[in-house]
């Protein structure tokens, strides 16, 4: 039977089950994945049926903004798909997006995931999680974008130092440590592939 629209949408899901309980059959029945393969988990995990339509592939959501009730109170907080945040700009979240990274999580086991727009983005994410001062050992063959954002962009502007090193040589590898290295950048496949 078609889903009752009039029906308020319901999200069954609190923010601690969304890795180790997943909806099934439907929104009201819900079932632990904890112990299924990793195919079963994968075509549950983040994939809920939709609680206005009924449809049980996550629908591409191509929105760049979100409807809100008043300046600053975004729509959609009452969704474990916002991470029960609401939703403004599909820069900052996005149903179809949630639900890939929910899905990720789940395939890997994960806690959390971020899914970005660019391998670029998720980099620079990465790197501003650092301070001036703080230290990356790199892969040398880095990907050559990667390498000059942090050579040429990086490292003059936010003063991180960075060492390029044969990863495969774990002598090299181990001298390449300092007392402030922060982050150990490792890329696969590797550049050129």
């Amino acid at each position: 039977s078609p889903p009752d629209l009039a029906a308020p949408v319901r999200n069954p899901l609190p923010p601690a089950h969304l890795f180790s309980t997943m909806a099934a059959a439907s929104s009201a029945d819900a079932h632990n994945f904890d112990d299924a393969g990793f195919g079963t988990k994968v075509i549950h995990y983040g994939q809920q049926p939709d609680g206005v339509t009924g449809a049980v592939a996550v629908p591409i959501s191509m929105s760049s903004t979100f409807a809100q009730s008043s300046p600053g109170v975004p729509s959609g907080k009452d969704s474990y798909l916002s991470y029960f945040k609401g939703y403004e700009y599909s820069r900052t979240n996005n149903p179809t997006r949630a639900a890939f990274e929910i899905a990720v999580s789940g395939a890997e086991g994960a806690k959390h995931t971020l899914a970005f727009a660019s391998g670029m983005s998720a980099t620079t994410a990465i790197i501003h999680l650092l301070k001036s001062g703080d230290h990356v050992v790199s892969i040398d063959d880095v990907y050559g974008g990667t390498q000059r954002y942090f050579r040429k962009t990086v490292a003059p502007t936010y003063g991180i130092d960075f060492d390029f090193v044969d990863t495969t040589d774990l002598v090299a590898l181990d001298a390449a440590f300092k007392p402030n290295t922060k982050l150990v950048w490792l890329e696969t496949p590797t550049n050129p592939t």
